[in-house]
């Protein structure tokens, strides 16, 4: 468990039950304003049910009018640019950052209606199942009890829950294995299905077609490398599959909104806390 300015923040491992499903959760408690958050595209879906005051979002990449600024239970789906939030009084919250085909099997949704969105979980799930789930939560005495009441109430949501296509989840092994260097036409070669009828199935249980997805998937590599890895930016961007420096700069200036030199230097602090999970880093924090 880690301590932030008057808080606690804890995280861990989904159950062995849900690992292909749930990437991890996170728990945050804060006794007053806390560091901004910049949650960074990186291919998961996320679940928050929280208690106190509200999660504020206060700005995104790509500003949008938004019907909602301040959440209590919130899905966001995968997204291609960043946004920055957090809390500003006393607050307690549990994080659930889902793989996309273990969210489309929970959510039973197709997930384009999630990407670059946030929604109210009840509208999904339906009316009253975050009120219900978070007074379970509140009533647990630490975080490891917390996990196994989320943990229990997503295996039921599982029980029943149809399975995504194995076409889709071979694409996304691959797409994964390869961090997004993998073109559409060696994914169409290799399932054995057209370009566009992958696409269409990406877009219903990814949430975004494959191009896009291997531009996070390339993103989250570059973010997650060691930092003595490579000898420059430069270095870094041949690695990652960047034509060149600029075609990183350009890639992070869009995704994030800084430069790799300034988004890098955040991920560093963040790393130091703790390893990404699965070459996964969707967060870090703006001091």
């Amino acid at each position: 468990m880690e301590s932030r300015t008057k808080g606690e923040y804890a995280e861990r491992r989904a159950s062995e039950r849900l690992r292909a499903q749930v990437v991890m959760y996170r728990g945050h408690r804060t006794a007053g304003r806390g560091p901004v958050r910049l949650t960074l595209p990186a291919a998961t879906v996320t679940l928050i049910l929280g208690w106190g005051d509200p999660l504020h979002l206060f700005h995104e990449a790509r500003s949008a009018p938004a019907e909602r600024t301040a959440w209590h239970a919130m899905l966001a789906g995968l997204r291609t640019s960043s946004v920055s939030g957090g809390y500003t009084g006393v607050a307690e919250s549990v994080e659930v950052e889902f793989t996309p085909l273990g969210a489309y099997q929970c959510l039973g949704l197709p997930l384009h209606h999630l990407t670059n969105t946030h929604l109210h979980p009840d509208e999904v799930l339906g009316a009253g199942w975050s009120a219900r789930l978070t007074e379970q939560l509140m009533a647990m005495p630490d975080w490891e009890s917390r996990w196994a009441v989320i943990d229990n109430a997503l295996a039921r949501r599982m029980v029943d829950a149809p399975l995504p296509s194995p076409v889709v989840a071979e694409v996304w092994s691959r797409l994964r294995a390869g961090h997004g260097q993998v073109s559409a036409k060696e994914l169409a070669a290799a399932t054995g299905r057209g370009s566009r009828r992958l696409q269409v199935l990406l877009r219903e249980q990814i949430g975004l077609p494959s191009r896009t997805a291997s531009r996070i998937l390339r993103f989250q590599r570059a973010l997650t490398l060691p930092t003595g890895a490579c000898r420059s930016l430069a270095d870094r961007a041949a690695v990652c599959g960047y034509y060149d420096q600029a075609h990183m700069n350009r890639d992070f200036r869009d995704l994030a909104g800084l430069t790799p030199a300034q988004l890098c230097l955040l991920t560093d602090r963040a790393v130091s806390r703790r390893a990404p999970i699965e070459g996964r880093l969707a967060n870090v924090f703006d001091h």
